[in-house]
């Protein structure tokens, strides 16, 4: 019953790590490009979570689960914003710049938003509110049980998954993402605006990821201004496990790599569960660089 119970544990954290990854592969499918500070504004949204729960329960004068709703929808649109507006700002004046100089640029948008964090809320560990989120356990059956705040975030998850690989695929909007992936000078030449699409990319996978941060600062309950860098460190991983680029790769990796970690901190140690997720990360990228779901492409000179 050991191992059933790691696999609900090792799902639940996996599913962090899909939505998160989510944002690189979609950034990278687009745009080549690796977005050094996604896994920041997935931090940002347990800090906008953490004050808009604060400012409801004040409102209301106590704490009520039906509050989350509107927290949650609203730290989602907050993050995708600021998504949007990181691309205007450091990304989109860089385009034409090569490769280097938009990865450094958003290295720097990563430290910017983690000094902010540092700044504004503190270096200290913050507690999410109490009385918000329901307790208790759904099932129980021997040793295994299966909370009301897993099941919640396994189906927030898997609806956002879901909802996502349906509009990229059944959509105009996702089929003109998916063209301007290929190739963005034939895309815009076939009359697509190309700096609308990359506009929405950026409204999607950050918003993705803050609805990310909320769910893991509710289900760990407590969290610092370095959760982004952890966090999207391993994102990062799941998305290339999956192959980066390729969005159902990254939801695949990123449960893959949650059921690893998971399995090898309950029947190993959790010492060495980091040390397993890079493991796999050189692997990867020795045996299979294009990732398990990755197709080799060639490369245009």
């Amino acid at each position: 019953m050991q191992f059933l119970q790691q696999i609900i544990n090792g799902m639940t954290i996996g599913s962090f790590y899909a939505l998160v990854a989510l944002g690189y592969t979609m950034v990278y499918g687009v745009l080549k490009m690796i977005n050094f500070a996604h896994g920041d504004l997935f931090m940002w949204g347990a800090f906008l979570a953490f004050t808009g729960l604060h400012v409801a329960g004040s409102l209301t004068g106590q704490a009520q689960p039906w509050l989350l709703g509107p927290v949650f929808i609203a730290v989602t649109l907050v993050v995708a914003g600021i998504g949007v507006l990181v691309e205007r700002v450091a990304y989109r004046p860089l385009r034409s710049a090569g490769r280097l100089a938009p990865i450094i640029s958003a290295l720097g948008v990563a430290f910017i938003l983690e000094s902010l964090a540092r700044n504004i809320y503190g270096p200290r560990w913050l507690s999410m509110p109490q009385g918000f989120v329901p307790s208790g356990v759904l099932m129980t059956y021997q040793d295994v049980r299966l909370s009301a705040l897993q099941l919640a975030v396994l189906l927030i998850a898997f609806v956002l998954m879901a909802g996502l690989y349906v509009f990229v695929q059944r959509t105009r909007t996702g089929v003109a993402m998916r063209a301007v992936a290929l190739d963005p000078l034939t895309a815009r030449l076939m009359g697509i605006d190309v700096d609308r699409i990359i506009a929405t990319v950026f409204l999607i996978g950050p918003g993705l990821g803050g609805a990310a941060g909320m769910t893991v600062g509710l289900y760990y309950g407590s969290f610092d201004f370095t959760l982004g860098w952890t966090f999207g460190l391993k994102a990062f991983i799941a998305a290339i496990l999956g192959g980066i680029g390729n969005i159902p790769g990254a939801m695949v990796g990123g449960m893959l790599l949650g059921l690893i970690e998971t399995l090898a901190s309950g029947y190993l140690s959790p010492q060495w569960k980091d040390v397993i997720a890079y493991v796999i990360l050189i692997l990867i990228l020795m045996f299979r660089p294009t990732g398990l779901l990755g197709e080799r492409i060639a490369e245009k000179v």
